[in-house]
């Protein structure tokens, strides 16, 4: 391994002090921890962290606190997730989906109908495998302090209804930047578009992609269905949303303090799950009362096509926890 020289190992290390004291700091003996992510205010799952950021104030005694910032303010997914690797930001939130350029297990959520639903979906985030995946990032410096529900994701179009696979045959459809979203959505007859979620709507009202996929609070929030006017929930993947929290700021806590902010953490997931389904119900209501058809396939039409996906992980890391899930 070569060897760094010691002024850049010392640059190094007065950079990452410097970021520590920015994301993670002691304001008048209050442990202060920065949070950002890209979702509006009105999210379900940003409500969730201000029901975390409020029980770790609690659980501490006013010791602990985290302050969010929402909206993408510091940066996409992408960026604060490198942000949260270096220290310069202690949490963020992102999807399972982002996560794979960084912690290739985490694959096993892009890969569609590898959950037999919702319930066999929680049973496994909340088991041993879903502990394993969320630490397999701190090789990485992220690590996984559990899980929010992002429902099931289903696609959305402008013009034109998808019933069947045969429907999405030659359609540009956004994907979130991921591999296998590009694969899964190419298996189906489609075309798998990277574009990021603040240019989606623009992207769809001028005909750049003819449609993409989400959950339907998702859908609802980002007005996508002032655009998008069909919506077909064949629920082909479960993505959670996952916090991530810098090893470099967990290890500088104190086990008081770690235990504090997990307890918060578990209690926000619990909340969390709730108001995920009073929002997907909200959602559903709202976009059909704006004029969405909202279409209920076969979902066998599609898991049959991209059952060659499955296979085609074997040479991955993932595969293994494929096989675990699929056997529970």
């Amino acid at each position: 391994m070569m060897k760094l020289p010691l002024i850049f190992k010392l640059k190094f290390g007065l950079l990452l002090c410097s970021s520590l004291l920015l994301s993670c700091s002691k304001v008048e003996d209050i442990r202060v921890l920065k949070m950002a992510h890209s979702l509006p205010t009105e999210h379900p799952v940003h409500i969730a962290m201000e029901y975390m950021a409020e029980r770790l104030l609690a659980i501490s005694e006013g010791n602990m606190r985290m302050d969010i910032y929402s909206g993408g303010q510091l940066g996409g997914e992408r960026e604060t997730m490198e942000l949260v690797q270096i220290g310069s930001l202690a949490m963020t939130k992102v999807s399972t989906g982002s996560m794979e350029g960084f912690v290739p297990e985490m694959k096993v959520f892009g890969v569609p109908y590898v959950f037999k639903g919702e319930e066999h979906f929680w049973e496994v985030l909340e088991g041993e495998i879903g502990k394993e995946l969320l630490l397999k990032g701190e090789r990485v410096r992220l690590r996984g302090l559990g899980y929010y529900d992002a429902g099931s994701r289903s696609f959305y179009t402008v013009d034109e209804p998808v019933h069947t696979p045969a429907d999405l045959q030659g359609k540009k459809i956004r994907v979130m930047k991921s591999q296998t979203a590009v694969e899964m959505v190419s298996a189906l007859g489609g075309s798998g578009t990277p574009i990021s979620w603040g240019e989606l709507y623009t992207a769809l009202q001028q005909g750049v992609v003819d449609g993409a996929e989400n959950n339907p609070p998702s859908f609802y929030t980002s007005k996508h269905f002032e655009v998008a006017k069909y919506y077909t929930l064949d629920e082909h993947t479960f993505l959670p949303d996952v916090v991530l929290i810098s090893t470099y700021v967990w290890n500088s806590l104190t086990e008081q303090e770690q235990q504090w902010l997990q307890r918060a953490m578990d209690e926000s997931v619990f909340y969390q799950k709730k108001i995920w389904a009073e929002a997907s119900d909200h959602a559903l209501e709202e976009v059909q009362k704006a004029g969405v058809t909202v279409i209920r396939p076969d979902k066998t039409t599609f898991s049959s096509r991209v059952k060659s996906m499955h296979e085609n992980m074997q040479a991955t890391p993932a595969y293994e926890f494929i096989q675990r899930i699929q056997a529970m």
